[in-house]
């Protein structure tokens, strides 16, 4: 291959011999060079950026978690001190000499019979094991003196019951009339499917991520013949009978003076042969613990109008991470727009890779925020305890941030396009929302107790793929927004949809919020309805 071809730089008395117009020409050529050289640079930046997302995408840590440099000054792990004794080691004696005892032994040692388990919840089956040194023996030639226990974990391969139920038809003899019990009223009028197995199906689906077409085999496999379009139908049904109880719930958490909102991605429904439309659920969290998932098929700003009502609560509080559209609401309707640490920590986060030692320093002063927030809780501080323990130690902290950005805007060392930059202009631009929580004590400083209950969302895209054939993605909403509450309220799921589905259809119209999983907690939560299958069990 040939050498590249390049100008021998011009001496003084060539280039004084140039005319003007070469000397133009030979500007604008350096001029549009240097264009071309500061747009390779930017895309190499950007390149490079992506390259290094994709390393910690295929072989990095994907947690947030950062992994602070050790202090020189302390020890590692590997290199305690050794005892100049060692602690003494459980043994055994053996025929001529003493050995250290196994884990083998040490597990063998444990007592059999302590409960791994809820004895009220778990049916227990007992299997007496004969003594062998009794075979041959009369009654009267031991003793039983006690006994041991111990307990295995065993599985069914498969837990359905079928419930049959036996209705005596009679006839009296005084009026020679014939009598029949009537077949129990279940949650479906004219449905075989009892509400422990409806409770059981919605469960699988939502909570453990179990599709309907892989139920539909566990049940053939169990030896039970039935259509998946039933199923369909079923979780449907159900999913309408819990409706009210979900628009209860939303209207709670309207009232909430502080609500956290953000959108989630979701195929459903159809764009075209073969092709899923992009939809979101705007699941919003109210200060009562309380959460729903509404569903719309965009991310249109109007959404969240549609959600949250155009008058929101007196003094209410948004908080949200910094899609616009959370600040379009507030400032159309007057409420306060509060934004998310978490998110802003993760822009600098994006950034550690193209200029660590300033990203570090960002990091560490939003890592001294949350130690402060940490102080908050392990101190349980509430209310103006909590309002003034921020003030006086994270305020300062907050303005010596924003000092360290503004002076880093200022400096402009780096490229527009630097994800440092970036992260800097995301702070800066949303530097009020971003102090709401210093000032008013039920303001988070994240929305990260939002992204935990929403976590169902994600990880049910990996099993449910889409609404299409199965479910309806507003039906996703209401059971997703209803399990994710009871987890809130430390409610068992199972327990509060067999007594709801079996109570709503009987309970007044005015007081459905009592369904609720925080209200059911308080009126019903003591004595919950059961299905016929747990009094069997009992």
């Amino acid at each position: 291959m040939s050498a590249p071809h390049c100008t021998p730089v011009p001496t003084l008395a060539e280039a004084a011999q140039w005319a003007p117009e070469q000397i133009v020409e030979l500007a604008q050529a350096n001029i549009a060079l240097q264009r071309d050289m500061d747009a390779m640079r930017l895309e190499f930046a950007a390149l490079k950026h992506q390259l290094e997302w994709f390393r910690r995408q295929l072989f990095g840590q994907k947690s947030e978690k950062r992994v602070v440099s050790p202090d020189p000054a302390q020890l590692h792990l590997g290199e305690l001190p050794i005892p100049d004794t060692q602690p003494d080691v459980p043994g055994k004696t053996v025929a001529g000499h003493t050995r250290r005892a196994s884990r083998t032994d040490y597990a063998q040692d444990k007592d059999e019979s302590a409960l791994f388990f809820d004895e009220t919840r778990v049916p227990v089956e007992t299997i007496t094991l004969a003594n062998p040194e009794t075979e041959g023996l009369a009654a009267d030639q031991f003793e039983v003196i006690g006994e041991k226990v111990s307990h295995r974990l065993a599985q069914r391969p498969g837990s359905y019951v079928i419930l049959k139920y036996v209705r005596p038809v009679i006839k009296r003899r005084d009026t020679q009339t014939i009598h029949c019990p009537a077949a129990p009223v279940g949650v479906i009028e004219g449905s075989r499917a009892d509400v422990s197995f409806l409770v059981g199906l919605l469960l699988d689906k939502f909570a453990w991520h179990l599709p309907l077409y892989r139920q539909h085999q566990r049940l053939a496999d169990a030896g039970i013949t039935v259509s998946r379009a039933w199923l369909t139908q079923l979780a449907a049904q159900a999913a309408a009978l819990l409706t009210p109880i979900y628009e209860a719930q939303l209207a709670s958490i309207r009232a909430s003076r502080v609500k956290a909102m953000d959108e989630t991605p979701i195929k459903a429904g159809r764009a075209g042969p073969g092709k899923m439309k992009a939809c979101y659920f705007w699941p919003v969290y109210g200060e009562l613990h309380e959460i729903c998932f509404p569903f719309f098929d965009s991310r249109a700003h109007s959404n969240v109008e549609k959600v949250l009502g155009l008058k929101p609560t007196e003094g209410g509080v948004l908080l949200s991470d910094g899609y616009g559209a959370y600040e379009t609401y507030a400032s159309k309707t007057g409420l306060t727009h509060a934004q998310c640490w978490t998110h802003c920590r993760r822009e600098f986060i994006h950034a550690e890779a193209a200029e660590p030692a300033l990203a570090a320093k960002a990091l560490e002063f939003i890592g001294a925020l949350y130690a402060v927030e940490a102080k908050i809780r392990d101190d349980k501080l509430k209310g103006e305890a909590k309002r003034e323990y921020r003030l006086d130690h994270a305020r300062p902290i907050v303005a010596a941030f924003f000092t360290w950005v503004q002076e880093r805007l200022d400096a402009q060392g780096l490229l527009p396009s630097s994800p440092l930059t970036k992260a800097l202009i995301y702070a800066h631009k949303r530097r009020a929302a971003l102090e709401v929580f210093l000032a008013d004590p039920d303001v988070p400083i994240d929305t990260n107790h939002l992204e935990r209950a929403l976590r169902p969302i994600p990880l049910g895209r990996k099993n449910w793929m889409f609404s299409w054939t199965e479910l309806g993605a507003q039906h996703v909403g209401v059971v997703q927004s209803l399990i994710a509450t009871c987890r809130l309220h430390e409610l068992d799921p199972y327990d509060y949809f067999v007594d709801v589905l079996q109570r709503v259809a009987q309970h007044p119209a005015a007081d459905v919020a009592q369904l609720t999983p925080r209200l059911w907690k308080q009126h019903f939560g003591k004595a919950p309805l059961r299905s016929d299958i747990s009094s069997r069990a009992a």
